[in-house]
């Protein structure tokens, strides 16, 4: 073959990737290492949720599968941006949080360009889907979430606490209990859940709302007391602490949910491939394993009824937002 051949024959790979069935090409998938990114830094829920799921796929698909803490920022926004614009192929995924839909509201409340449309994603499978929790270090005056809104009431504005980011989940599950508490705090925003807890263990910060697992090893050294459960029940990991419900607070219920997704038109029979490799991470011993001794229970959801799920709970992330407005 001379060289007008080839370039004849690599000028006609697009024609025939149309022309051949589109289960010709799952058949061949993965041909290559897989990016798995998660847009926070190590330490968040959503690299909780990442690893260990990243490495039983490759043990299922037969290819690495990276994680890559695309951590700019913006809680979250970044990373999911990156997905969102990355080749659907299914060789670029996105682990993220529950703070997807919330995230592009917030740029339309600020009147900012959106960075992505919750539209351009598929999901694929949920992972964990934990309720959030109020944590104070052990050091702090505050037994019981009472004595912390009492103490808040004396002193508006001057209790602070960290998050991913300006309207990231943590930062929705905090206002949520403020607003419903009737008071106010000083929101103090770092570039995820992992620096935020890094800053409340250093005296930084005086609180934050996080997700079970990532507070249960400081809990269990000492180190932090949990408070309050945003949840509507309470969660065997913290089995002794009382929902906000529980406690009259009866419109604060959030979720720190994890979750894999791909991008909107991504070849349905990759798509499928990929729902069927996380049946199985989901239903492997180790995972499970893995995810019950961090204190988060698995949650897994198909992508039928993932959708729905972010569906529902997107619209009730959105509400609360408005509700927050514009924080600068």
């Amino acid at each position: 073959m001379d060289r007008r051949d080839v370039l004849r024959a690599v000028a006609a790979l697009p024609l025939l990737r149309t022309a051949l069935p589109d289960a010709a090409f799952a058949q061949a998938y993965p041909a290559r290492n897989i990016t798995m990114i998660v847009p926070f830094p190590a330490g968040g829920q959503a690299d909780l949720a990442a690893r260990p799921v990243a490495q039983a796929l490759e043990r299922i698909l037969g290819k690495s599968v990276i994680v890559d803490n695309r951590a700019g920022g913006a809680g979250g926004s970044v990373g999911n941006a990156a997905a969102a614009r990355a080749e659907p192929d299914g060789y670029t995924l996105l682990m993220t949080l529950s703070s997807l839909a919330v995230l592009p509201e917030a740029d339309r409340l600020f009147e900012r360009p959106v960075a992505y449309e919750v539209s351009q994603f598929m999901p694929i499978a949920r992972v964990l889907a934990d309720p959030t929790l109020l944590a104070v270090p052990t050091s702090a005056p505050w037994k019981t979430a009472q004595e912390f809104v009492e103490d808040a009431n004396k002193r508006p504005g001057q209790i602070t606490y960290g998050s991913s980011g300006p309207y990231g989940t943590l930062h929705v599950a905090m206002e949520m209990f403020a607003n419903s508490a009737g008071i106010k705090l000083l929101h103090v925003p770092f570039r995820g859940a992992g620096p935020a807890l890094t800053a409340l263990l250093g005296g930084t910060v005086q609180a934050i709302a996080a997700a079970p697992g990532t507070l249960k090893p400081q809990v269990d050294d000492g180190k932090l007391r949990v408070l309050g459960n945003c949840g509507a029940q309470r969660i065997a990991s913290f089995p002794d602490v009382p929902t906000f419900q529980e406690l009259g607070y009866k419109d604060v219920e959030m979720y720190i949910w994890a979750g894999l997704f791909a991008q909107s038109s991504l070849p349905a029979s990759i798509a499928t491939r990929l729902r069927e490799a996380m049946a199985q991470v989901m239903a492997n011993p180790d995972v499970l394993r893995t995810f019950d001794a961090s204190g988060s229970l698995v949650a897994y959801q198909d992508a039928p009824a993932f959708s729905d799920f972010v569906a529902t709970d997107s619209a009730r992330l959105i509400a609360a937002v408005k509700k927050i407005g514009r924080v600068e």
